[in-house]
């Protein structure tokens, strides 16, 4: 059966829309996604930022493997035999709202580089809860501990919205992996 050449041309112009649509449709979710993607890097805090006249400190270099291991031979137990490479998995979780490297953005949480030795709350650039800033201690391995185990329930109304880590050794290597990659000095 034999069509007219009109129908074939509609039938074309049908399949060039069609096309068209889906072209369109994948590059609206893609732009969606894409804003959704840009909030995770915002900072909570009201403090100026590069684009205000401030440039950011460039990122530090992330320590070479063999550094790591002589720091992690420095670090005091259990942390000197933790499992780096299980911390780093665990540590995945965290890294959606927090950067370790130095100079490295705010973002839903502070950078932490440089945190272990650091008074709670006080951080430059980022905008904590009143808790935080209410807490008074300074971060050592033990805080970190009980924070990671239970942010709620060390600090109530922290603005972190992470459940926590249960099982102990999992914290322990979160703990050395930081402790390796955060400037760190025994």
């Amino acid at each position: 059966m034999h069509r007219p050449r009109f129908a074939l041309d509609a039938l074309e112009l049908f399949l060039s829309l069609e096309i068209r649509m889906r072209r369109l449709g994948l590059t609206l979710i893609a732009t969606a996604a894409a804003i959704t993607l840009a909030g995770c890097g915002k900072s909570s805090s009201n403090a100026p930022n590069a684009s205000a006249g401030q440039a950011a400190a460039p990122a530090a270099a992330a320590p070479t493997p063999e550094q790591v291991k002589a720091l992690q031979a420095t670090l005091p137990a259990p942390y000197n035999t933790a499992d780096l490479d299980n911390g780093q998995a665990k540590f995945a979780i965290c890294s959606s709202c927090h950067t370790l490297s130095q100079g490295g953005p705010m973002m839903t949480g502070p950078n932490l580089y440089g945190i272990l030795g650091e008074k709670a709350g006080v951080r430059a650039g980022f905008k904590f809860s009143d808790g935080m800033i209410a807490a008074g201690f300074v971060w050592d391995a033990a805080h970190l501990d009980t924070w990671i185990a239970d942010p709620k329930a060390m600090i109530p109304g922290t603005k972190m919205a992470f459940a926590g880590l249960k099982d102990a050794k999992d914290r322990t290597d979160v703990i050395a992996y930081l402790m390796t990659q955060t400037g760190f000095k025994p």
